[in-house]
């Protein structure tokens, strides 16, 4: 799939670098890159995920106050809680096909606005609909920063720390979850539960939401100080100003033989993207390459990584925590997955993408196993709630985390950097899209079915499913997915 070309691009993994004032001159290569510079506007473009995992966390704290103002069943709960699914779905495969037309930053400027609107509306909601359609809002800015803040990194990145920085994003995102987390537990002691008053007549569950204005309108105003995507410079023959940026990135002496490269990469297809492009024009069928992509991006979803993310209140509640405690466990998981994520960053570009998957599958099985195992031996009490004694307890608290810590150790970052990374240029924006598409609807799919498995065939039943998965991707990865490690973004085939 991926494979290097003959011609070999000199110091890609061992560069020879002498700092100067921020800027790293590499002797290897004769390249002088602006590290300081490519790290500052990565890092603005992860804010993106931040919010990404701010959004997605904030909920987990707020389900009881949902339930309670909007008075709704299990079901309806369910759908308030994965609506913004909806609009991450749409966004996501929306995004990648605006950001080849209008641009990768342009994009994501619209996702902060929409960020801040599905944040103040959805603490303001007086019912159900009105909440949903908030909330779709919210999911359209999550999609189109899930694809885009990855893409913009790789793009602006060079092979040999491109993962290192791709996994930042992971890193916000989770950061992103432990506030929110963090921000919903202060929150609610304040004011004695979620469901409660807080300030100014309002209900603590609408501040948790309205938190998230802060660091919105800091990612809005970030975006007008970072420069196009050179990549998307070139495809769209605005040559000089793709040599403009990737000089301020590369220094004056790359900047052209860069800009040639990426315009050769592109001179078979070299028109406006278009989804036929995901189709082998030899053989007229979707492209292999294609669907390892949507492979990574429904596994991610499918080992049910977000029923601890949006139902980890509850789910904890459910055997037995209290809503104080519940909450607190959240910020302890939160805490470990960063650390988590930090490893990944550190071994990313040393080992690869695919070991690090690999392990992460085995992790993930074995933990999930356990915690089926645990759930198995839960007992119910007349009022139907569930309890762990003796040792499933803490059995069940420690694999979940342990499990937690596996994924954002593995299938978190580097599924995002692979999808930011893995497609030739032309198809880059298309090939995200339709991923990003199949990640956001198995995500729905998981959050919407949870509750009514709960009420089904219970958590063991559940959690037997996510574990189903989990062995499954270990195949998976064995067998579709090859290593980009090291690679240039030009030479990447499929």
């Amino acid at each position: 799939m991926c494979q290097r070309r003959a011609h070999q691009y000199s110091g890609v993994h061992n560069p020879d670098h002498n700092k100067i004032k921020g800027i790293i001159v590499s002797k290897a290569s004769g390249a002088t890159q602006n590290t300081l510079y490519i790290v500052v506007i990565s890092c603005i473009a992860t804010i993106g995920g931040f919010l990404f995992g701010f959004d997605s966390g904030v909920i987990n704290g707020t389900v009881d106050g949902l339930r309670t103002a909007f008075d709704s069943d299990s079901i309806g709960t369910g759908f308030n809680v994965a609506s913004m699914l909806l609009g991450c779905a749409v966004g996501a495969f929306f995004a990648g096909r605006l950001a080849d037309l209008r641009g990768r930053r342009s994009i994501m400027r619209v996702a902060a606005v929409l960020f801040i609107i599905s944040a103040w509306g959805s603490g303001i909601a007086g019912g159900s609909l009105e909440f949903v359609v908030y909330r779709i809002l919210g999911g359209l800015a999550v999609g189109a920063a899930s694809v885009l803040a990855p893409a913009y990194i790789s793009e602006v990145t060079p092979a040999h720390f491109r993962g290192t920085l791709a996994t930042v994003q992971q890193i916000a995102i989770i950061s992103g979850l432990f506030l929110a987390f963090f921000s919903n537990y202060l929150i609610a002691d304040a004011a004695g539960s979620s469901m409660n008053e807080l300030w100014l007549g309002f209900e603590a569950w609408r501040w948790m939401f309205w938190m998230e204005l802060i660091p919105a309108t800091i990612f809005l105003l970030a975006l007008f100080f970072i420069p196009e995507s050179p990549r998307y410079l070139v495809l769209q023959r605005q040559h000089e100003k793709a040599i403009e940026v990737l000089t301020r990135l590369s220094g004056a002496d790359a900047a052209r033989r860069k800009a040639d490269e990426i315009d050769a990469s592109l001179a078979k297809d070299h028109h406006n993207p278009r989804m036929a492009d995901l189709l082998d024009p030899k053989t007229g069928r979707v492209r292999r390459l294609v669907w390892v992509g949507i492979g990574l991006a429904t596994f991610q979803q499918l080992v049910g990584i977000n029923v601890v993310f949006y139902y980890g209140a509850v789910l904890w509640q459910s055997v037995g925590f209290t809503e104080s405690d519940a909450l607190l466990i959240n910020i302890v998981s939160g805490g470990l997955s960063i650390a988590a994520v930090i490893a990944a960053l550190v071994l990313v570009d040393r080992i690869g993408r695919k070991p690090i998957l690999w392990i992460g599958s085995i992790g993930m099985a074995i933990t999930l196993a356990l915690v089926t195992y645990a759930f198995t031996n839960a007992s119910t009490a007349a009022d139907g709630s569930l309890s762990l004694e003796g040792i499933y307890g803490p059995l069940a608290l420690v694999a979940a985390n342990v499990y937690v810590m596996f994924f954002n150790f593995s299938w978190g970052p580097v599924m995002w950097v692979m999808l930011g990374e893995m497609f030739p240029n032309q198809i880059r924006g298309t090939g995200l899209a339709v991923s990003g598409l199949a990640q956001w609807g198995s995500n729905f799919g998981i959050t919407i079915t949870f509750p009514i498995m709960l009420a089904s065939v219970g958590l063991a039943g559940a959690y037997g499913f996510y574990t189903v998965c989990a062995v499954i991707s270990i195949f998976f990865v064995a067998r579709m997915v090859h290593e980009t490690k090291g690679l240039e973004l030009e030479e990447m085939q499929g």
